[in-house]
């Protein structure tokens, strides 16, 4: 039997060879080679190193149009990434880049890696961003990256160094190991992160902690809007936070059962989903550019006080508004859908008052001299309760919570913040008996005492802990980290000025041992009980031990009010100003009377107070 190689495209008919048609046949074959050939890299030097990359772009592209980068992952390269990862048997990112007219690039990493802490990639992808200007003229304010793994990894990395030059961004299956971080100075970040909850390599639940450092960032809500069966697809949930700061918005398709690799479904093809999400986005805003500065995002109000008798303090909403190509005519605050106040110059501020207890979607609308506006939003969540949980949050590895602010002699941390490796953190337990699940460690570095510590309700870690005169109980679970002779913790309620009024000192009896993987018991619940005389915000503190590199783990806190104290008046008045009570005999709900000199400065609290054998609230 004779074989034949297979041959996918017709051989020339066979000619009779001249110069001419030897220069004809030659010619026809080099084309026929360039149609069935895969594209090669293109190559340009960055840092004196030959650096190549795959570059697509659509017949009668024109000017000015968008551009995406989107870096392999590790050990694979462009090609891989183009040809296997990004095509199906009916769809490819060439074929989007044709209906959209866009570019597309799909850079090499040196050794099939990237480097993401450093610049050597950094200036990679600046090069490309020159070239392409260069060559395709494209449009620098639409230029958009993303990665796949560990080329996802790297796209947080230029999140942090190059967000001036990437109008929006698209991990896919990988974020930081160590923790993800946002730069003070960044601008809010558009972020779609696409994974599998079956990834075996970045697993899924790591992708929710570092989106939580942007969602934080962009000051977006932190309830995502969730879309399940997304574009059909039973397998596909999206979920959405947003808009926030200057209007961007964060989120996470998430895909069921899927593993370490591209999506490529009709429904939910990856490249597709890319493009759709980042031409929403350019840095070259025509619309105003808004963001709230205060209250910070993510503030709770946590009030105890007997029922029917809560109030919450006024909330004063602060915000910036600028228009690169004009001028903000007005500002609109507004508390969900009510208007609360209109600025036509600056500084835009507004009072929330009076607000009831719930979550609050603050939200401040600029508008230009072209009509076009800009939005930002915040969520601010009041509490009335009886009991709460200060350590409900701690559900993070790496992060400092929410209310929660620490200090280890060297260093101050508050929450909301993630991607700590060392130092005073949230630690995950994985042993396979363990006294909790999650536990805030803090250290003394110094030793000196009081130098070492985690408190809840500092103003810095956006919660306010207020709490009525009354009874109180604090419960805890506690234990040292690495301190095999252990070391006593001290417990105090403070002001927020750090007046201590009530204290309680504990010697933990279990050491976890340095280690998250060790198996410890759970420990002793203890029990510590406290009056608060005067309304007033206050703090939990928690102090390791007077003595270099004493530490502690805190968990399991609950503060429930047992009792609060009654005046035995059942109607209370609401006074504006203090000066209202003036000339009048004032005492506290104890029956003291408040002196004159008091009366008539700021040393006179908020809180619940008796005049003329009536209660009255004084803001």
């Amino acid at each position: 039997m004779v074989h034949r190689d297979y041959v996918p495209y017709p051989l020339p008919q066979r000619v009779i060879i001249n110069n001419n048609n030897m220069k004809q046949a030659i010619l026809s074959i080099l084309l026929l080679l360039a149609a069935i050939m895969p594209m090669k890299a293109a190559n340009i030097t960055v840092d004196g190193t030959n650096r190549s990359y795959n570059v697509y772009a659509p017949n009668n592209l024109g000017e000015n149009r968008p551009l995406l980068i989107f870096c392999h992952g590790y050990n694979q390269d462009a090609n891989w990434m183009q040809n296997s990862e990004f095509k199906n048997e009916t769809v490819s990112m060439e074929a989007v880049c044709d209906t959209a007219k866009f570019v597309v690039v799909f850079p090499n990493g040196i050794d099939k890696s990237w480097d993401i802490s450093g610049n050597r990639d950094i200036n990679f992808v600046k090069a490309i961003i020159e070239k392409m200007v260069t060559q395709y003229k494209i449009d620098r304010n639409r230029v958009y990256l993303g990665g796949f793994s560990m080329g996802g990894m790297f796209t947080y990395h230029t999140m942090n160094k190059i967000p001036d030059l990437i109008a929006a961004f698209a991990p896919v299956s990988g974020y930081p190991m160590g923790g993800a971080t946002a730069g003070a100075n960044v601008r809010p970040i558009p972020i779609l992160h696409i994974h599998g909850t079956g990834d075996e390599t970045c697993s899924f639940s790591g992708a929710q902690p570092a989106l939580n450092v942007w969602i934080n960032h962009n000051g977006c809500p932190t309830t995502a809007k969730v879309k399940s069966n997304y574009n059909g697809f039973s397998g596909a949930k999206l979920h959405v936070w947003g808009p926030g700061n200057d209007g961007v918005e964060v989120r996470l398709l998430e895909l069921a059962n899927k593993g370490h690799w591209i999506c490529k479904e009709p429904q939910v093809y990856t490249g597709k989903e890319i493009w759709n999400f980042c031409k929403n986005y350019s840095l070259n805003r025509t619309n105003p550019s808004v963001s709230i500065t205060s209250p910070k995002a993510g503030s709770r109000i946590i009030s105890f006080a007997p029922q029917g008798a809560t109030q919450f303090p006024d909330i004063t909403i602060t915000a910036t508004a600028d228009d690169s190509n004009g001028t903000v005519e007005k500002v609109d605050f507004y508390d969900g859908t009510t208007l609360l106040a209109t600025c036509t110059a600056k500084p835009y501020t507004a009072t929330l008052t009076g607000a009831a207890t719930g979550k609050h979607t603050l939200k401040v609308v600029a508008t230009d001299n072209d009509g076009e506006t800009g939005t930002a939003t915040i969520e601010v969540t009041l509490q009335a309760p009886s009991a709460f949980s200060p350590s409900a949050s701690f559900t993070e590895g790496g992060a400092v919570p929410a209310g929660w602010t620490t200090f280890d002699s060297s260093e101050r941390r508050s929450g909301y913040s993630n991607g700590y490796s060392s130092g005073c953190r949230v630690l995950q337990f994985t042993g396979s008996s363990r006294g909790f699940n999650y536990g805030l460690y803090f250290r003394n570095i110094s030793g000196n005492a009081h130098e070492g510590w985690a408190k809840f309700g500092l103003a810095d870690a956006g919660t306010t802990l207020s709490l009525a005169p009354g009874h109180y109980t604090l419960t805890y679970k506690i234990c040292n980290w690495n301190m095999s002779n252990y070391g006593a913790v001290e417990l105090n309620v403070e002001t927020r000025t750090g007046s201590s009024i009530a204290s309680q000192t504990y010697t933990p009896n279990i050491n976890i041992g340095n280690v998250a993987s060790n198996n410890f018991s759970s420990p002793t619940q203890q029990t510590f009980e406290f009056d608060v005389s005067e309304q007033d915000d206050y703090v939990i503190a928690v102090y390791s031990a007077a003595s270099q590199w004493s530490d502690c783990i805190v968990g399991q806190l609950i503060l429930k009010a047992n009792s609060y104290t009654s005046t035995g008046i059942s109607d209370a008045t609401r006074l504006n100003h203090k000066e209202q009570i003036l000339n009048n005999k004032v005492f506290d709900l104890q029956g003291r009377q408040i002196e004159n000199s008091k009366l008539s400065n700021t040393q006179l609290r908020q809180g619940l107070y008796i005049k003329n054998g009536r209660k009255v609230l004084v803001k």
